[in-house]
């Protein structure tokens, strides 16, 4: 790791040096490698001992000596320490000072995505765009908080030439540590919804929370927004620069700060399961792009891409390559054919606005529509009413079978059973889960389609599972 040496790690994380004495070779020696699990620790490893409520980092100190590692950095001092120790009085704070630290000594621009609804989707557009020009470096499956970003930026290596980082957040001041740790040189945010509205309340509050990246963004940064989020049109300058807006048609709703899109896309067809077409107007000319993942918000994942694409020297042409090239991820609208049916997992988490996407791409389907949804988590007081829509959503969609779980999912029902004459059908299993997956695999026949869908701690990932393998 470039510039990596434990003299430099302890400047940045104010750590004390202790336990057995650091010799030339040590002080000279940059890290292999940065890590807070015992089992990664390679020789030349630093390991961050990070306390845990059920698992504590410090206890496996004398393993990762025995592995190899170069140092330790801990919050208390080890007995009969056979290494180098970098003392500090906070671990996890310590970790995201050497993640600025190796991204200032990397010097490669960094893309930071957050928002409400499409993060990963976005990020997984954005790093196939970057691609048809750069060494990208990606955030991996949920390492986007004050753990995961450091150590995403931790697998950056000097064949890197772009870091697109990936930021989540649920509270106030969350999205500063992150900024202060990624600083920006491209901001993304793709919209405002009604995530983790449990700490920050409202919407406002939301664009507050996720507005908080602009105090830390690097010099002549460029900042990426969705144009027709009505909270984010209003954003004016950011360090003297109009953002960079994009959406479906030229004009920006009428209350935003500016009138026109600088990217905007129109003539939208959408070829269900296969993808979608539609006209991407960029600075030079219109180009007619496919999509070839389901799902019309795949659209602004692309313009958003495109944005960034434009903002870091790509041709208009290595922007339309690397849309067309874009592929989703296990959990993200994943197609899976099994069994002659086929199923949607886009189980790796949810919220009202991305259930609502996934049955659009749902109504697509051959044969019997069936949504097998669970709870959404963090939707604050809201939660029941916000679970009530959803499954009247699935009633005016007139998906064919719902089969849910969970406490709140029985909100989703009564929004089926109340709407003026639905037709799905639904079975509810309360809080279990195995049930409900025992029901849905005897229940599936060839020809189906299914949604699977629900937050992450429901771990509908095993109910895709049954149903594939």
């Amino acid at each position: 790791m470039k510039g990596m040496t434990l003299e430099r790690m302890a400047q940045a994380c104010n750590a004390r040096l202790c336990g057995a004495p650091m010799d030339q070779k040590r002080h000279e020696t940059p890290a292999a490698g940065i890590v807070t699990d015992s089992r990664q620790v390679k020789e030349n490893f630093v390991f961050v001992a990070l306390p845990g409520e059920r698992v504590d980092g410090h206890d496996f100190i004398p393993q990762v000596f025995e592995a190899g590692a170069l140092a330790v950095v801990c919050e208390r001092e080890p007995e009969q320490a056979t290494g180098v120790c970098l003392l500090v009085e906070s671990s996890k704070e310590a970790l995201k000072k050497l993640a600025a630290l190796y991204l200032d000594e990397l010097a490669i621009p960094v893309v930071g995505i957050t928002g409400s609804v499409g993060k990963t989707s976005t990020k997984e557009m954005i790093a196939s765009v970057l691609s048809q020009k750069y060494c990208v470096h990606k955030t991996a499956g949920n390492f986007n908080n004050e753990i995961g970003l450091p150590l995403t930026v931790f697998g950056l290596r000097e064949e890197h030439e772009v870091a697109v980082l990936e930021m989540g957040i649920s509270d106030f001041g969350e999205m500063s540590r992150l900024a202060a740790v990624a600083r920006p040189k491209v901001s993304v945010i793709t919209n405002i919804g009604i995530c983790h509205l449990e700490n920050l309340g409202t919407r406002d509050g939301i664009l507050k929370a996720k507005t908080e990246v602009f105090d830390y963004l690097r010099d002549d940064a460029t900042v990426v927004l969705n144009g027709d989020d009505d909270k984010l049109c209003t954003v004016a300058a950011v360090q003297g620069k109009a953002p960079v807006f994009y959406g479906m048609g030229e004009a920006l709703p009428v209350g935003a700060a500016y009138k026109k899109k600088s990217i905007f896309a129109d003539a939208v067809e959408n070829k269900g399961l296969r993808g979608i077409d539609f006209d991407l107007h960029l600075p030079e000319k219109t180009h007619r792009v496919h999509v070839t993942i389901p799902g019309e918000h795949n659209v602004y994942n692309a313009m958003a891409a495109a944005a960034v694409g434009l903002a870091l020297g790509l041709s208009e042409q290595e922007i339309c390559t690397g849309i067309e090239a874009a592929r989703t991820i296990g959990g993200r609208t994943n197609l899976i054919e099994a069994h002659d049916y086929l199923v949607i997992d886009d189980c790796y988490n949810a919220n009202p606005v991305s259930m609502k996407a996934a049955l659009d791409v749902l109504t697509q389907g051959e044969g019997r529509t069936i949504a097998v949804l669970g709870d959404m988590g963090e939707l604050g007081t809201d939660e029941k009413k916000l679970h009530y829509e959803v499954g009247a959503y699935v009633a005016e969609k007139h998906i064919a079978w719902l089969f849910a779980a969970g406490e709140l999912s029985r909100e989703l029902v009564r929004g089926v059973e109340e709407y003026p004459d639905f037709t799905t059908q639904y079975d509810y299993f309360g809080t279990d889960v195995d049930a409900l997956c025992r029901r849905v695999c005897e229940f599936a026949q060839p020809g189906d389609t299914i949604l699977v869908k629900a937050s992450h701690f429901m771990d509908y990932p095993r109910i895709v599972k049954a149903l594939t393998e």
